[in-house]
């Protein structure tokens, strides 16, 4: 392995202040939507809502009501306010932690997939948090569940490019503005899976936190039907196939193997696996798949249940964990993430 020239720290997050239940989310759905539901969709939404893999998430709204019909326009003047607040928020943390000032910010690459702004989330944040006005400024779309690594491999760009400087990257996504309910199981497993929430990182050349020692994707597009957004009457719905799960563990398994042995390393080799939780089936999968113990799958399973599946923001909350938990320098860490497209990307880390 080469010597890093590229390091990620202060991983900070970001989560809106209303918690609810799997409970009480499966009580306010059938009570509003029981009626535009079928006996076959009601007994579905039961079922997944009372699965023991997610116990609570966060969402971005005072109040559920407000999602029942809710107006197109409102929906997108909601995602722009609490991406922007979430997103300063887990940027703001993440300069705290490494002890920098907005000044001190050379580039800033922001990622969401459930949402839409023309000027992007980036120029909001220049605004928000002070930024130079000249600072290099990146917006990622469309990368899905996995957009948190894609995001680090550009800030690891720019990083490079500066030596002296600082990079933000950030993930933010407000899943409940995709929100949709009909008798569609893909609708259905949305509505019990997704959270929202927001991460943050600052990757720069000197040494602090992670050492980014590699990085690699990996793209199945003939399985593009099979997980992404799709538009239905100007609104996003969310297309998940029965066969994801087995999907999943291939495509990230694959590029697990490629990246393991592109730098001569064995599983065996990997302390901490900071791996999505694209939802229970999926986790069983790739965890079967990659030959993973239960113990390598904790803080993924321990994210999962408290807060959801927050898209791209996810991963960053798992390696958060382990920071807190406490992690040995020297140990290394595969993140790996993988969503929309179908597509997989990983980073090798390994704690400063």
């Amino acid at each position: 392995m080469k010597v890093p020239d590229c390091f990620v720290d202060g991983v900070s997050t970001a989560l809106p202040p209303l918690a609810i239940t799997q409970s009480e989310g499966a009580a306010f759905l059938k009570k509003n939507y029981s009626g535009r539901l079928r006996a076959s969709g009601i007994k579905l939404m039961e079922r997944v809502f009372a699965h023991p893999s997610i116990q609570s998430r966060r969402f971005a709204f005072s109040d559920p009501s407000a999602l029942i019909d809710e107006d197109p326009d409102k929906r997108a003047e909601r995602f722009a306010r609490w991406a922007l607040r979430l997103s300063a928020e887990a940027a703001g943390g993440a300069l705290k932690k490494t002890g920098l000032e907005p000044g001190d910010v050379t580039g800033l690459v922001v990622n969401t997939c459930t949402g839409y702004l023309c000027p992007g989330i980036s120029t909001y944040l220049i605004e928000e948090m002070g930024l130079s006005r000249s600072v290099k400024a990146y917006d990622l779309v469309g990368s899905g569940c996995g957009g948190a690594v894609p995001n680090l491999q550009l800030a690891g760009a720019l990083a490079r490019e500066r030596p002296g400087g600082a990079v933000l990257s950030v993930s933010v996504e407000i899943c409940s503005c995709t929100f949709q309910m009909g008798d569609s199981a893909s609708l259905i497993i949305s509505n019990a899976l997704f959270g929202d929430g927001a991460a943050a990182a600052v990757v720069r050349a000197k040494p602090g936190g992670f050492a980014v020692l590699s990085s690699l994707s990996r793209f199945a597009p003939e399985y593009r039907e099979d997980i992404r957004f799709v538009h239905r009457n100007g609104q996003l719905h969310n297309q998940l196939s029965a066969r994801l799960p087995g999907l999943a563990a291939e495509t990230a398994g694959a590029l697990t193997e490629e990246l393991l042995e592109a730098n001569g390393l064995k599983r065996g080799d990997i302390s901490r696996w900071a791996v999505h939780p694209g939802g229970d089936s999926v986790i069983k999968a790739v965890q079967q798949r990659l030959g993973l113990a239960g113990e390598d799958m904790r803080c993924t399973r321990n994210i999962l249940s408290a807060l959801g599946n927050m898209s791209s923001a996810t991963v960053w909350f798992i390696l958060e964990e382990m920071e807190r938990e406490g992690l040995r320098p020297g140990e290394l860490v595969v993140m790996l993430a993988f969503g929309a497209g179908m597509s997989a990307h990983a980073c090798l880390l390994r704690k400063v």
